[in-house]
């Protein structure tokens, strides 16, 4: 399908009558290269764009491709002008909370990069708004996409491993700054107000999304974390490395968090008592590790990538599950599990959820 220039706004038609109309609010994030290469795709359109720091407010990756009347310097005049479907911050995590301010009120859904707050009081905060006027509130996770993640939770419920009792995640990489993330991206992401955190916050969130996903919503009893300075001249304010441990009734779940991997990964072991999984990539699983890992069916649409997950449950075409991995109630449970990781780690002393 072919993409628009010049004056008119780059669309293109989802599987629906008519494009799927989303905001951007924040452009200081690298991961809003999905949205340019959701329109590229031709799966959205952009009505609007929102950054409060003028410095990148016309040097981003949408400001190359978008007339420069839908770039805002304010949020609520940007909204009330381009009225879209949905609004998809690609800020600082302490921004979400603003972001669904100026959303909710106006009837507006809001789809958030992970983890969904800077913190658990804002996520709370968040959350009351979302309920109070009606919107969706949802989080995207690059593993939420992963065909091998789902195959996994598909094993799980079929009761192929047995009653699970542990499950072991990698997530991480060498360091964002070690990998050539952009400035305007590691000046917040290394900040411990604007991020919440360093590793904990930024790779954490993925184990404990997975880990309440797969555990259908329940929570731990308890978390235990240890945070780690491996590289105080590059992250001076924040922890580089993280483990956090929960403690299920009868699974213990162990998230392995960390800007010091000497490769990127996220993969993951989930053990039963009748047999083991090893996902180890976003397609391949082993049935036990060691053993060739084989290609997973791909996902099929909407469940295949976040704007067309997201058109769909704005839509009304699909129904956000309390148990889904972008849903409000698991990314609460989510933030409930950080918090208590920061705590821990900073008592030296398990914590109670």
């Amino acid at each position: 399908m072919a993409v628009l220039f010049g004056l008119a706004l780059l669309t293109v038609s989802l599987r629906a009558a008519e494009p799927f109309r989303i905001a951007v609010a924040g452009v200081t994030h690298d991961h809003l290269g999905g949205v340019v290469s959701q329109l590229k795709q031709g799966d959205i359109q952009v009505v609007g764009v929102w950054e409060s720091d003028a410095r990148y407010l016309h040097a981003n990756a949408l400001s190359g491709v978008l007339p420069e009347g839908l770039l805002f310097a304010d949020l609520g005049e940007m909204l009330d002008a381009t009225h879209p479907e949905a609004v998809v911050a690609y800020g600082s995590i302490k921004e979400h909370l603003a972001v669904v301010e100026a959303c909710a009120p106006r009837g507006i859904h809001v789809m958030v990069e992970k983890p969904l707050a800077a913190n658990l009081r804002d996520a709370k905060k968040m959350a009351a708004l979302a309920r109070k006027h009606g919107i969706l509130l949802l989080t995207n996770y690059e593993t939420t996409w992963y065909a091998a993640n789902r195959f996994v939770r598909q094993e799980v419920e079929a009761g192929k491993l047995g009653p699970l009792y542990r499950i072991e995640i990698y997530d991480g990489h060498q360091g964002p700054i070690e990998i050539g993330c952009s400035k305007k991206f590691t000046d917040w992401l290394t900040d411990p107000v604007l991020n919440g955190g360093g590793a904990v916050m930024d790779f954490g969130c993925y184990g404990a999304n997975l880990a309440t996903w797969l555990l259908k919503g329940q929570k731990p009893a308890r978390v235990y974390a240890v945070l780690q300075h491996n590289k105080p001249e590059v992250y001076p304010k924040v922890d580089d490395d993280a483990t956090i441990v929960l403690d299920y009734p009868g699974t213990t779940v162990q998230i392995n968090a960390s800007w010091c991997w000497p490769y990127g990964r996220k993969d993951m072991y989930v053990y039963g008592k009748d047999a083991c999984l090893y996902q180890a990539d976003s397609k391949r699983v082993a049935r036990n590790p060691g053993q060739p890992a084989l290609e997973t069916p791909a996902l099929e649409a909407p469940y295949d990538n976040p704007f067309h997950y997201l058109a769909a449950a704005v839509r009304g075409e699909i129904r956000v599950s309390p148990t889904d991995l972008s849903s409000l109630e698991n990314n609460l449970t989510v933030m409930e599990i950080l918090s208590a990781a920061v705590r821990s780690a900073r008592k030296g002393t398990p914590v109670k959820l």
